[in-house]
C-alpha cells in the first residue's frame, strides 16, 4: 500500500509524466468546451420543446445522446463525436480481409501498411462525418415535424435555393466540428497519455452525463432512495463483471525452441499464448448502434412524402429503430442478436490478422499435440472461437441491459422506476467503456512509470 501511495506520488513529482497529464487534462476541457457549441441555424425553443415533450422522438435522442456527452441533445457542432473515425476505422480493417491487394499490403510491410491505413482512415471519416451529420439532421426535423411541435428544429435542404445556403453551411460546420474532436485525440495520443486520445474523448463525454444522470435519478422523491441503492449495487455488479470478463485469457501451451550456448543446447522452454475472452472490445457495440440507428436514418428520408401510406410505414420503421424504448421487444432482441454476431466476425477478422501459425512457425515454436503452419491456426481459431461465445453474450447482455433492468422492475412492481433505466444505459454499454478506459490508462501510466525506473504500480496488487 505504501508503493502504491508512493506511486501516485511520483506522478506530480516527474515533470515528463506531469506535462502529459496537465496536456491531457487542458485540451479534454477544450473538447468540453467546444461540444457546448450549438451548431448554427438550430431553432433552440423547437429544440427544447421537442426534447420536453417527452415522446418516443425524445427517447431516441436519450440513447443518441447516451455516449456522445450531451452534444445529440445540444445540437452541438461535435454531435457525432469521434465515432465516424470509429466507423471508417471498423470499415477499413473489415475490407483488408476480403480484398487481396489491401492483405497483401500489410503483410508485406505492417509498418508502412499501417500508415496506409491510418491516412485512409482520416480521409474516409470526412464523409461518414458528413453523412452522420445529414442523418441526424434529417431525423431531429423529422421526429419534430410529426410531434406536437409540426416544425423542422432546423430548415435543412442542400438542393433547395432557399436553404442550400445555410445548409451547406451546417454541414460543413458539424463535420469539421467531427475533425476537430478527431484532432483533439490525435494531440493527447501524441503530447498527452500515449495511445489514448480518442478513448479519453469518448470518456469524458460519458462522464460528463453522469452528474445530469443522477440529478434525474433523484427527482422523484417516491423511488429515488430505492433507485439510488439500486443503481449503487448494479454499477458494483456490473463494473465486477467487466473486469472479469474483460481480463480473462485461454493460457494455450507453447514450446519455444532451445537455444545454442556455444556448444551445448539448451532444453526447450515451456510458454503460453494467452487469448482474449473479448478480443473485439466495444466495436460490436458501437458497429451494431450504428448499423440499427441506419433506418432510421433513410426513413428519415420518406416520412414527409405526400403518399400518406409511405409516410406512415416509413414513419413506424422509424419509431420502431429510433424509439428503443424498453418495451420494444423487437428492437433489443435485434440488438442482442447483431452484438453476438458482430462479436464474432469482428474477433474473426483480428484473429486472422494476427496469423499465429505462421508467426509460431517462423519462431520455431509449437503447440503441443498440433502440426505447425495452417493447423495451429486452425486448432487457435477452433479455441478463440469457444471462448469468445461467452465474451459475444456478455457483450449482447451488456448492450440490452436497461431493457433487462426494467423487466426486472417491472416484476417487481415498480413501474414508475422502471421509466428511469436510461440511467443504466450508462453504467452498462457506456460503463464497458469507461471500465476499459480507465484500465488501459493506468497500464500505460505504469509503463510510464517503468520507463523513467520506478519500480512501484499505481494499482494495489
Amino acid at each position: 500500500m505504501k508503493s502504491t501511495f508512493s506511486a501516485w506520488h511520483y506522478l506530480w513529482k516527474s515533470e515528463d509524466i506531469r506535462r502529459k497529464l496537465v496536456i491531457t487534462f487542458v485540451i479534454l476541457t477544450i473538447y468540453r468546451l467546444a461540444a457546448n457549441v450549438p451548431a448554427p441555424g438550430v431553432n433552440r425553443e423547437i429544440l427544447e420543446a421537442f426534447l420536453s415533450a417527452g415522446s418516443a422522438g425524445g427517447n431516441f435522442v436519450g440513447f443518441l445522446d447516451l455516449l456522445s456527452g450531451g452534444t445529440v441533445s445540444n445540437f452541438s457542432l461535435l454531435s457525432m463525436g469521434v465515432y465516424p473515425y470509429i466507423t471508417a476505422q471498423i470499415i477499413l480493417q473489415l475490407l483488408i480481409p476480403i480484398i487481396p491487394s489491401l492483405q497483401r499490403k500489410m503483410q508485406e510491410d505492417p509498418r508502412e501498411g499501417r500508415r496506409w491505413q491510418e491516412k485512409w482512415t482520416y480521409y474516409l471519416a470526412v464523409p461518414m462525418a458528413a453523412l452522420s451529420a445529414i442523418g441526424q439532421i434529417n431525423i431531429f426535423n423529422s421526429l419534430s415535424i410529426n410531434s406536437s411541435i409540426g416544425q423542422p428544429i432546423l430548415p435543412f435542404g442542400l438542393l433547395d435555393p432557399e436553404l442550400a445556403m445555410g445548409s451547406w453551411t451546417v454541414l460543413v460546420a458539424m463535420t469539421a466540428g467531427t475533425m476537430f474532436a478527431i484532432w483533439l485525440g490525435e494531440l493527447i495520443s501524441e503530447y498527452g497519455i500515449r495511445g489514448q486520445g480518442l478513448s479519453l474523448i469518448i470518456f469524458a463525454g460519458i462522464v460528463s452525463q453522469l452528474p445530469s444522470s443522477l440529478v434525474s435519478l433523484l427527482a422523484d422523491e417516491g423511488t429515488r432512495w430505492f433507485m439510488l441503492i439500486f443503481t449503487i449495487i448494479i454499477l458494483v455488479l456490473i463494473v465486477f463483471a467487466i473486469v472479469y470478463v474483460q481480463q480473462g485469457r485461454r493460457n494455450v501451451p507453447v514450446m519455444y525452441p532451445g537455444r545454442r550456448m556455444g556448444n551445448r543446447m539448451s532444453m526447450p522452454v515451456k510458454g503460453t499464448l494467452p487469448l482474449m475472452v473479448n478480443l473485439s472490445g466495444m466495436i460490436p457495440l458501437i458497429f451494431a448502434s450504428a448499423i440499427l440507428q441506419f433506418p432510421a436514418i433513410l426513413a428519415s428520408y420518406f416520412t414527409s412524402s405526400e403518399n400518406a401510406g409511405v409516410a406512415s410505414f416509413f414513419l413506424s420503421v422509424q419509431t420502431f429503430f429510433g424509439g428503443s424504448s424498453t418495451s420494444n421487444w423487437g428492437y433489443w432482441t435485434i440488438y442482442f442478436t447483431m452484438v453476438v454476431v458482430f462479436t464474432f466476425f469482428y474477433t474473426t477478422v483480428l484473429f486472422d490478422q494476427q496469423n499465429y501459425g505462421e508467426n509460431l512457425k517462423k519462431a520455431g515454436a509449437t503447440v503441443p499435440g498440433v502440426h505447425t503452419g495452417p493447423p495451429t491456426q486452425k486448432y487457435l481459431s477452433t479455441v478463440q472461437k469457444r471462448i469468445t461465445l461467452v465474451g459475444a453474450v456478455f457483450l449482447g447482455l451488456v448492450a440490452i441491459l436497461p431493457f433487462l433492468i426494467s423487466l426486472l422492475l417491472t416484476a417487481l412492481n415498480m413501474a414508475a422506476a422502471s421509466s428511469q433505466t436510461g440511467l443504466f444505459l450508462i453504467t452498462s454499454s457506456g460503463l464497458l467503456i469507461v471500465v476499459g478506459v480507465v484500465r488501459d490508462t493506468f497500464q500505460n501510466i505504469d509503463a510510464e512509470l517503468k520507463l523513467h525506473g520506478y519500480k512501484d504500480s499505481l494499482l494495489v496488487r
